[in-house]
């Protein structure tokens, strides 16, 4: 006989889709659900498509530079979070679609981000692979929640295919890109002295980030940034020791995420022969003036265990302590030292 503990997740799924089919964003005026905009602002060098969906108006090729913003409906379903609180795996609460893209000047977008009263700097964010546009605006918008980052978000929208079979062309096309992020980046420093940006990336975008600040060092030695975060970054760590010394003076902090149960970055891996900069187990006591969280006690937040930066609160809450806040490791809640410049993220179970 088939005990129910191995049922218990198909159980939820089949409640949590019945349950989804039901609830509409028409139904949002009777109290079940509950919708909010968001106008996200961006930056790309993808291709126009010449369409006017929002889903397909960026494509997937190489393309001039624009700017503007993503408008994103979320929806939250209250009635899920007991359900999410049961099941054995992440139900999302809310869910986002992309409803209406404006493009604007680059001057616009800053002009908006300046007129935004907040104590901290813009934070600049980088997506990782397998995103397309449209994708990367939700994906922004749930990290803009998940870490407080509400006010003063801009993203950075690299030509990622959103096909899990083309990680290599991605690759590419992120070298590619690499030197508009750093001129984008110098540009935000100039624009925003003397306050500074904080700038994130994810997964390959983490490498992204890296390689631009790499260029920025030869091209724009002067630029001085607030901290630098790689979350789960998808780069060989040999690599980052080797230009860790060109880049540590531009930036005031540079934190990087890592955990045991990366299932992305073990499958790069395989790929690069290398282990990656994400992964935890690498000597970290080489990447000296370089804070690195390790949040491998944490329960894995999904399949992959390579989103937590968007589907883990503690990771988001840890955020906001260092980029609205500004504080460092020492400083911030539920972190424990395990080295001179290594802390793990304590479990709250």
């Amino acid at each position: 006989m088939i005990k129910f503990h191995f049922l218990r997740p198909f159980f939820f799924l089949m409640i949590s889709v019945a349950y989804l089919a039901v609830v509409s964003p028409l139904q949002a005026q009777d109290g079940i659900a509950q919708q909010t905009y968001n106008a996200l602002p961006f930056v790309t060098n993808r291709n126009l498509t010449g369409e006017d969906d929002p889903e397909s108006y960026f494509g997937d090729e190489r393309g001039s530079e624009r700017s503007g913003w993503c408008h994103v409906r979320q929806t939250k379903v209250p009635a899920l979070s007991s359900i999410s609180e049961a099941a054995p795996f992440r139900i999302p609460g809310e869910f986002l679609k992309v409803t209406d893209i404006r493009e604007a000047l680059r001057s616009e977008v800053y002009s908006a981000l300046e007129a935004v009263d907040i104590k901290r700097a813009p934070v600049l964010y980088t997506h990782g692979y397998n995103v397309g546009f449209e994708k990367g605006c939700r994906r922004a918008t749930t990290l803009q929640n998940n870490a407080n980052l509400k006010d003063g978000f801009l993203w950075f929208s690299w030509p990622a295919d959103g096909i899990p079979t083309n990680y290599m062309r991605d690759e590419t096309d992120l070298y590619w890109s690499a030197p508009s992020l750093a001129d984008l980046i110098a540009e935000m420093s100039q624009r925003f002295d003397p306050q500074g940006i904080n700038v994130t990336g994810h997964s390959l975008g983490g490498r992204g980030v890296a390689l631009a600040l790499y260029v920025m060092a030869a091209q724009h030695p002067g630029v001085a940034l607030n901290n630098v975060v790689l979350l789960a970054p998808d780069m060989d760590f040999g690599t980052f020791v080797r230009i860790l010394p060109s880049i540590r003076g531009l930036a005031k902090r540079i934190a990087i995420y890592t955990t045991v149960d990366d299932r992305a970055l073990e499958v790069s891996e395989r790929l690069h022969g290398y282990r990656r900069l994400g992964q935890s187990g690498n000597p970290v006591e080489l990447l000296e003036g370089v804070e690195v969280v390790d949040i491998s006690e944490l329960p894995i937040d999904s399949a992959t265990g390579h989103l937590y930066h968007i589907y883990g609160a503690r990771v988001g809450n840890d955020l906001d302590q260092l980029l609205n806040q500004g504080l460092g490791a020492e400083q911030r809640e539920g972190l424990r030292k395990i080295g001179d410049n290594h802390w793990s993220m304590i479990s709250e179970d």
